[in-house]
């Protein structure tokens, strides 16, 4: 998820991308049959890693592909691994191993205390088994250390994979880069600020920059890091004097007509700023704090939530320059925001689930709204949606799935003990799920 309080690929359509893939296993099969080889074929529901916060797509879309429907404590799981202390970063796959960041109390500490000293660790486990392989501690947390909200955690940003690296990020306790096995690479403490309720947005990938954002209680800003030192390459001020400039939000790379923008959105603004040197290309003002939402990139548009008190979804073209407030915000929706939960494209919707449980679809051209759903509890994790399927999952523990579809179909609820606030990872044909407790493989058995 991308908790606190809290793509740039282009979706296409679901029938197309499952056509395609059955044309080239159809093509690959004659192929070998026509050589008379012996070799195997990759099977075409095989799935890449999932390197970050959201997935390889950076938005919550997964190719059709058999992945669990249905499940619980015992039914379809394939393994569950207990896990220390508390984090509510989402789990990342890198080839046979699962990563993720923690918060654990030192000895002899208070192990529900908000505040106070904290072992900021990176745990990795067998993804086949959920055996640990290591945990390394890569920031002692101070005893003088703020007290955070009671629904976030001290590890709430998602790990990060590149190029065989890892990034963490741990908000104003520091950033890192660690190889495969833990060992750090570098690390950058220099970015202090004050926060409010404690961290949140996770890290991306611009080139070759580790962009953060950084909206602490005072003078906010999004931070680029160098990949290879992270040294800091460049910092853009939010611009704005906000009366709460605290948000959470991950930033989200773009390209538009052929220029790469890093969208990056705030209390009461929104910027896209140029990845070369972190000048302001466009941006637009709205009411709105602790922002915890990724953008999503979609039919030419950028989708965004306000955040608190009362979230809007906006549809911005980013084409403009300079102010595009009044310009370029082609439609606000104000029916079932999210403050926190990140939306997901389908089709022609924008596809959301309010904190509140208040599912719905929004016209992606319009901003109207197309079905809505009361589907109750309080949500934090990401909307996913696997070919025509949407996964909703609440923080009680409780996972709704839909058929999405002119009027969506509940399909079934599924259930698995203590709170979740992680959204979702997948493996192969598997869900990877992270409780406040541990981590469970669902697969179908």
């Amino acid at each position: 998820m991308n908790l606190p309080l809290y793509v740039q690929r282009k979706s296409m359509l679901h029938l197309v991308r499952f056509s395609d893939r059955c044309f080239n296993a159809i093509r690959n099969s004659a192929l070998l049959a026509v050589l008379g080889t012996s070799m195997s074929v990759t099977s075409p529901m095989a799935v890449a890693d999932w390197p970050e916060f959201r997935g390889d797509a950076q938005n919550g879309t997964i190719p059709n592909r058999p992945l669990p429907v249905k499940w619980s404590e015992s039914e379809n799981v394939r393994w569950y691994q207990p896990t220390k202390g508390l984090g509510w970063s989402s789990p990342i796959i890198v080839g046979d191993k699962i990563f993720l960041t923690t918060a654990v109390s030192p000895s002899g500490s208070d192990e529900s205390s908000l505040g106070g000293p904290k072992l900021l660790q990176l745990v990795c486990l067998d993804v086949a088994t959920g055996k640990p392989v290591f945990e390394k501690t890569i920031f002692d947390q101070t005893a003088d250390a703020p007290t955070i909200h009671n629904k976030n955690s001290h590890a709430s940003p998602t790990p990060l994979h590149h190029k065989g690296k890892l990034y963490l990020h741990f908000g104003h306790q520091g950033t890192a880069c660690t190889d495969l096995k833990g060992e750090v690479i570098w690390e950058n403490r220099d970015h202090v600020y004050p926060p409010t309720h404690g961290n949140g947005g996770s890290p991306i990938v611009v080139d070759d920059m580790l962009v953060v954002t950084c909206d602490g209680g005072s003078q906010p800003y999004t931070l680029a890091l160098d990949l290879q030192t992270g040294q800091e390459r460049w910092k853009t001020p939010r611009g704005i004097a906000a009366d709460r400039p605290f948000s959470f939000c991950t930033p989200q790379k773009i390209v538009v007509d052929g220029q790469t923008q890093i969208v990056s959105p705030g209390s009461d603004i929104v910027q896209s700023l140029n990845p070369k040197d972190g000048e302001v290309i466009w941006y637009a003002n709205y009411s709105g704090f602790s922002v915890v939402p990724r953008p999503v990139f979609h039919e030419g548009l950028v989708f965004l939530s306000t955040g608190f008190m009362r979230p809007n979804l906006l549809a911005i073209d980013p084409a403009g320059k300079g102010d595009v407030t009044k310009s370029h915000i082609k439609w606000s929706y104000k029916g079932s925001v999210p403050n926190t939960p990140s939306f997901v494209p389908y089709g022609n919707q924008i596809v959301l689930v309010s904190d509140e449980g208040v599912a719905a679809g929004v016209d992606v051209k319009t901003g109207k709204e197309v079905w809505k759903k009361r589907i109750g509890g309080n949500f934090s994790a990401s909307v996913i949606v696997v070919g025509d399927r949407l996964y909703l999952q609440s923080e009680g523990g409780e996972s709704i799935v839909y058929k999405l579809g002119d009027e969506p179909e509940e399909l079934c609820r599924n259930t698995l003990p203590g709170r979740i606030f992680a959204t979702y990872a997948v493996h192969e044909n598997d869900w990877i799920i992270r409780t406040e407790a541990g981590v469970y493989r669902i697969g179908n058995q």
